[in-house]
């Protein structure tokens, strides 16, 4: 019996079985059962606004708190580090590109290969959306991949992220700075 076989997939395994698959054509006379579509909202992964009681005029406003650790801001990536990622000075040591998958495939790949490079200890990592449509609209992962980064899950892997210079992508990538590993030795 073969050991492999006995392995659950790996989320990237799947995704690639699943893009394969599709790029496939029945053989004549075969039925293909398409699987259900399952539409996931990552809208709700988001932080929902806060809202507050309106105050009395004369009852003076208290200063915004500051983040807590849990809730790490983040920053972009400052113009020195992007142009030294742009020239090649700083290695970029990792890449995923999401051409082609949906929401959900994108979603599951990213933050799984942003857990593997934070563990890793690598620092800045090179992700690709895609332009998008060529009628003028931003492309749905472009839009949403910087929307991701502000939730829960990779708010505590990612530093920072700016576009990427024009020979790593230009507006169809993002230079992501992952945050360094806490407590270490």
């Amino acid at each position: 019996m073969n050991a492999k076989a006995d392995k659950p997939l790996s989320m990237e395994d799947r995704i690639l079985w699943n893009r394969v698959a599709r790029s496939t054509k029945p053989l004549p006379g075969k039925a293909v059962e398409e699987p259900p579509a399952v539409v996931e909202q990552f809208a709700d992964l988001l932080d929902a606004p806060v809202k507050t009681p309106k105050r009395a005029a004369a009852e003076p406003q208290p200063e915004p708190s500051r983040p807590k650790s849990s809730q790490a801001r983040q920053h972009g990536i400052d113009s020195p580090t992007r142009d030294k990622l742009a020239k090649g000075r700083i290695p970029i040591e990792g890449k995923v590109d999401l051409h082609g998958l949906t929401q959900s495939e994108a979603h599951a790949l990213l933050l799984s290969f942003l857990h593997r490079a934070y563990a890793d200890g690598r620092r800045h990592v090179l992700v690709v959306t895609g332009k998008g449509s060529s009628l003028g609209s931003d492309g749905v992962l472009k839009r949403a991949v910087p929307a991701w980064f502000a939730t829960p899950p990779f708010r505590a892997l990612v530093g920072g992220h700016e576009h990427a210079a024009r020979n790593h992508g230009g507006a169809g990538a993002i230079y992501v700075r992952l945050r360094r590993p806490s407590g270490g030795a």
